[in-house]
């Protein structure tokens, strides 16, 4: 979820959004690591989008912030639309990070998807923005996957965690690693339909406001 901020002057359109970690994986450093991994995917089309008859450049400002005391109240009754909330855990019963649905500003981060600058938190920051899994999930002969390509995706060889294994077979899908926001994703967003009050911004996502407990594992 975002705030989107039109500068008509510099013909530019912000997207502002402030990223809380919370839970037994989050820290420090790792919050603004995230934050830039998505600010680094979702800047990288440098996407253009046209708004009353003039173009705008697209800008992700993406903070992240570690909060290790947040408390379930401050999930529920935030009504900034630039605060995301996300819980951060070594395991998770669902053995994947997720978010809260399409357009939202809350979520569970498995650690493990989002070391080494991978793709996971760009790919779940598209979904709180509005966007879903494509639906097409065999894309061999198309060439780069876009960010919110799923594992499990059948891509051509280059894309796969084994370029050598069989299509659809051990190592033969999608390595998330080697997804990219292209201008297709910042074309989904249809932010030319944004309803923009009179100080020239906008909400883009939705608030689920849900405070995630730590998932234990079942003995």
């Amino acid at each position: 979820m975002g705030e989107a901020e039109l500068n008509t002057s510099a013909n530019e359109l912000v997207i502002r959004s402030v990223l809380y970690f919370y839970g037994g994986a989050a820290s420090a450093g790792l919050a603004p690591q995230i934050a830039d991994d998505i600010s680094l995917a979702w800047n990288a089309p440098a996407g253009r989008v046209k708004i009353r008859g003039e173009w705008y450049q697209v800008r992700f400002d993406i903070e992240g912030h570690y909060k290790p005391d947040l408390q379930p109240a401050a999930v529920w009754h935030n009504t900034n639309p630039r605060l995301n909330f996300f819980r951060i855990e070594e395991y998770s019963q669902h053995d994947i990070s997720s978010v809260d649905g399409l357009g939202c500003n809350t979520g569970y981060f498995k650690l493990g998807n989002v070391l080494d600058h991978s793709t996971t938190a760009a790919h779940e920051y598209g979904h709180t923005l509005g966007l879903d899994h494509p639906k097409d999930l065999d894309i061999r002969g198309k060439g780069q996957p876009g960010i919110m390509y799923p594992r499990g995706t059948l891509c051509d060889a280059e894309y796969q965690y084994d370029p050598a294994a069989a299509a659809g077979g051990p190592g033969g899908t999608l390595n998330p690693f080697k997804r990219k926001v292209l201008d297709s994703d910042i074309a989904g967003l249809r932010l030319a339909r944004l309803a923009f009050n009179g100080q020239y911004t906008a909400v883009l996502g939705e608030f689920s406001s849900f405070f995630h407990e730590r998932h234990v594992a079942m003995l």
